[in-house]
């Protein structure tokens, strides 16, 4: 039996035997100026809709409430006392919540932060700063072999898989994109109909499992995916190939969170954890994934295809880029997961020690596309640890295009940070299976909380590079954004990483930084070539 349900038992027996002691002995009454403000406490809570802790928990989830109207001095609390990166944390939650709950987000006292601290950030704002415009501006996703091109907005939903999220956490996130007009990754675990369900617009991600197109032995159905990604709503196909927070390794869906539902919509056995391979079986080799690019492109009648990875040995995305010039099928897009990217179960080593931040992938990543006459047809995503328009106006200054968030999101629909996504029993319904705690999460309210959430953020990325005298995203630039190096030394980001000019890693004497890799990678290999 549920927690829930314990407590719900004990509560009705309480009462029950509370009213039959009063009907035999009168002086038992005064047990109903406790008991008849609590049962009407709980009835409450249970009914009302914004939020999910209390519709689970009623009455004793109040106890979190109590806690938040203090949050401000606890945050400070922890802002004085630690150095270890998480009370900023903290404070980009809070922000998030404020955001998806149309609050009030303004900062009391200026800034809280220790500007002189290593490591701090920031953008110089201008004396002629530019007016932000009405509708934030949309990014083309679409080369010149795209017939479908997609205009996606700037901050949109990253890959959560239904099995990981619940039916209402999907549809609740499905139902803000609908809204926003912004995107939203299905993550590997298939198109669900609850991904379906609002109209959202969706990039259905195409893991090494293959949910959703996965033939009898586990490959790739071509004929399965003609059908899937033939609905109105699916707008792009990405396939992944790693993400940061376990890069070499297959998602895990734990055995406890698959109910007969999630097996049929994956095509798994009940009873056993759902573990996708580390690598693909429909190609092996960086000219073999331009080529599956091409046949997905052309499967999906001319949709944006494109890859997402977690980058780890420079060369084999050298390889790549080798492997694009080869064939001549460019990836749409591509989307960058960095190391800090977070989900819901991955060993620890993975999570913390392996696959580069974002920030370094980034550079190089675009560094190569520039390097090889290939970024202009090509747009990147940026993913990890995205949260306030400042985080964006970073990944884009150094290298993306436009961004995509997954805690944010979580947040924004209820994520209270429980730590218990692998358990089944996430408490705000959010990241479980157990239908008494998805009922929690009512869809309407926290459909809108996500919209609000990436409406007010958009908002503020735009006031923010307008206060820097830009009018577009595509404007900003690497020394936008500043860095203390030390509590003497300040660099832009343009100082802190080179730069490369358009086709430097054509030429016959390329730049030492990308001298090795770019010989040792083979468009039909993923292995080093030997050279001198």
């Amino acid at each position: 039996m549920h927690a829930r349900q314990i407590f719900y038992a004990i509560s009705s027996a309480l009462i029950v035997t509370t009213l039959l002691l009063s009907l035999l002995w009168p002086p038992v009454l005064w047990a109903f100026v406790v008991i008849g403000p609590l049962m009407a406490i709980g009835i409450h809570d249970i009914v009302q809709v914004r939020r999910a802790i209390l519709r689970n928990f009623p009455v004793i989830g109040h106890g979190r409430y109590l806690l938040e109207m203090v949050r401000p001095e606890i945050q400070q609390y922890f802002v004085e006392s630690n150095i270890d990166g998480r009370p900023f944390e903290r404070a980009r939650r809070s922000v998030v919540y404020q955001r998806a709950k149309s609050e009030r987000d303004t900062t009391p006292f200026g800034t809280q932060l220790d500007v002189y601290q290593i490591g701090y950030e920031w953008m110089n704002h201008s004396l002629a700063p530019a007016k932000a415009p009405e509708t934030p501006p949309r990014i083309r996703i679409g080369g010149p072999d795209c017939t479908q091109p997609y205009d996606a907005s700037t901050l949109n939903i990253s890959a959560m898989s239904f099995g990981s999220l619940s039916r209402n956490a999907v549809m609740a996130l499905n139902k803000g994109a609908k809204k926003g007009g912004f995107f939203h990754n299905t993550g590997e675990g298939s198109v669900s109909p609850y991904h379906l369900e609002h109209g959202g617009d969706l990039c259905w991600q195409i893991g090494t499992g293959y949910f959703g197109c996965r033939a009898a032995d586990g490959g790739f159905d071509a004929a399965l995916f003609k059908e899937v990604t033939s609905a109105p709503s699916i707008k792009m196909i990405e396939i992944k190939l790693s993400q940061g927070a376990k890069p070499g390794h297959g998602g895990i869906l734990p055995a406890a969170k698959i109910t007969p539902e999630i097996a049929r919509i994956r095509g798994v056995p009940m009873g056993f954890d759902v573990i996708s391979p580390p690598s693909h079986r429909a190609f092996s080799t960086p000219i073999g994934l331009c080529e599956f690019i091409g046949e997905l492109r052309e499967l999906s009648g001319g949709k944006p295809v494109g890859f997402k990875l977690c980058l780890g040995k420079r060369r084999e995305f050298i390889a790549i880029c080798k492997a694009i010039l080869q064939t001549g099928i460019k990836p749409d897009f591509i989307q960058v997961d960095g190391g800090e990217g977070g989900t819901g179960a991955a060993p620890l080593e993975f999570t913390d020690r392996l696959g580069a931040p974002l920030a370094e992938s980034l550079v190089f990543v675009h560094n190569a596309l520039i390097g090889f006459n290939l970024r202009d047809d090509i747009k990147i995503i940026a993913s990890g640890k995205v949260a306030t328009g400042f985080d964006m106006a970073k990944r884009i200054a150094i290298g993306a295009d436009l961004c995509v968030a997954a805690r944010s999101f979580m947040f924004s629909v209820g994520c209270i940070q429980a730590l218990r996504c692998n358990a089944n029993d996430c408490p705000t319904g959010v990241a479980t299976q157990e239908p008494e705690l998805v009922r929690g999460l009512d869809v309407e309210d926290k459909g809108q909380r996500a919209y609000s959430y990436q409406h007010h953020t958009v908002h503020s990325f735009m006031e923010l590079i307008a206060a820097s005298g830009l009018t577009h995203p595509d404007d900003l630039r690497p020394w936008h954004i500043h860095r203390r190096i030390n509590q003497f030394d300040v660099k832009h980001y343009g100082e802190i990483y080179e730069y490369l000019q358009a086709g430097d890693l054509l030429a016959d004497e390329l730049p030492k930084t990308f001298h090795r890799a770019v010989r040792a990678a083979q468009a039909d290999n993923w292995t080093a070539a030997k050279w001198r």
